[in-house]
């Protein structure tokens, strides 16, 4: 009997074992630590390359395609996050019970939230705070590349997100130039 992905999900989870997977709107694999299960979605302490832990991601359980449990070389790179003191973040305090509580919760826990709109929008990222949740539709303040905050919010739908992401490397060198869309209004006003 086959078990669905839920269930070998939570299985890794509760075993604390390196799974790896792919997924079809993105080339390559996803490496890591499964540290939550939802109803639709599931989040993954990602284990990059170089064999550090790299934030969170939530991907749909619907996406899930070549689940290997443990990951290829799992011992390697079990050894290698050993060595270099590396420790299984815990789960942060963000709700998957649905996408919309996800979304509102890891703005709270986090300050950037990614989205991906992979099958509309491949290859596109878009990185910012959550304005808004309303009728199916994300209001997403963007900081960009440079590290500058867009003036209004771009709008997204919901049922076109198929990825978000935090507390990544990426996302924590973009707060750390750009700061919080708030003190850069707040800096303006003063001057």
């Amino acid at each position: 009997m086959r078990l669905k992905p839920s269930s070998s999900l939570l299985n890794a989870s509760d075993n604390r074992t390196l799974v790896r997977f792919t997924r079809p709107s993105e080339p390559g694999s996803v490496k890591g630590y499964i540290v939550d299960v939802g109803t639709k979605f599931f989040m993954v302490a990602i284990v990059a390359d170089d064999m550090r832990f790299n934030g969170f991601q939530c991907f749909r359980l619907s996406d899930v395609r070549r689940l290997k449990i443990p990951a290829p070389y799992a011992e390697f790179a079990e050894a290698a996050l050993k060595k270099r003191r590396e420790r299984i973040p815990r789960k942060p305090p963000v709700d998957l019970s649905s996408l919309t509580r996800l979304l509102q919760t890891a703005n709270k826990a986090f300050p950037l939230v990614t989205i991906h709109r992979e099958i509309v929008d491949r290859g596109a990222c878009h990185i910012g705070r959550v304005v808004q949740i309303e009728k199916g539709i994300l209001r997403l303040l963007e900081i960009g590349p440079d590290a500058r905050w867009d003036v209004e919010p771009e709008q997204y739908r919901l049922n076109q997100i198929t990825r978000v992401d935090f507390g990544g490397r990426y996302e924590e060198a973009l707060h750390l130039v750009g700061g919080s869309p708030q003190r850069r209004i707040a800096r303006r006003r003063r001057t």
